[in-house]
């Protein structure tokens, strides 16, 4: 794993607004006194929602400050865990998997089409709208080639197909996401092959 920095360019300042930070205590209140740190992860999610899809210095530093915690120690969590984003993202962010059953089934043609389309990985597109990261395996492997686009995943993907979401989403539609064959959710592809005789 490579060594995960913040960004050179941060904002000055940080607040959750006053719902997140209801929320935040509500997260805080789940836990037996004293073990209130144990929060962590999910204050940092919502900060990081908070700043549209990316964890500022400012933002890590008030989760500290919430929990009562050392900053380096919440700064830990975030370099650690892939899941939060260091730098700015774009509004649709796409985490492309480069696992090896992905690569298997074709992966390399999908890290072409985010080239030629979004750009370099870690780079947002200029019109804010387009980013992508290579992430380790995202756990739709019976599904693969796959990505996961902010909260959607989008599987069994070809070159052709994720050219097509990323176009809509760049054009302001909302592709279906799931499977993009005939298939439903991790069933066999082409329909039961197992347990199809009627009882």
């Amino acid at each position: 794993m490579s060594v995960r920095r913040l960004a050179e360019k941060q904002p000055d300042s940080f607040a959750f607004t006053a719902e997140n930070l209801a929320w935040a205590k509500r997260q805080m209140e789940k836990y037996p006194p004293g073990r209130q740190q144990s929060a962590v992860i999910s204050l940092l999610w919502r900060a990081q929602d908070q700043c549209g899809g990316w964890l500022p210095q400012k933002a890590i530093e008030a989760v500290a400050d919430l929990l009562g915690m050392a900053k380096i120690r919440v700064l830990e969590v975030a370099t650690f865990y892939t899941m939060f984003n260091l730098a700015p993202v774009g509004k649709y962010h796409v985490q492309f998997c480069g696992t090896t059953p992905c690569l298997l089934r074709g992966a390399d043609g999908l890290k072409k089409v985010l080239h030629r389309l979004i750009g370099e990985e870690n780079e947002v597109t200029g019109d804010g709208k387009l980013s992508w990261v290579e992430v380790e395996c995202l756990g739709a492997c019976v599904n693969a080639p796959m990505v996961q686009i902010n909260a959607d995943y989008y599987e069994d993907l070809t070159p052709e197909t994720l050219t097509q979401i990323i176009n809509d989403l760049s054009n302001g539609k909302t592709p279906k996401p799931g499977p993009q064959v005939d298939r439903l959710n991790s069933a066999p592809a082409g329909g039961l092959t197992t347990l199809a005789e009627k009882a």
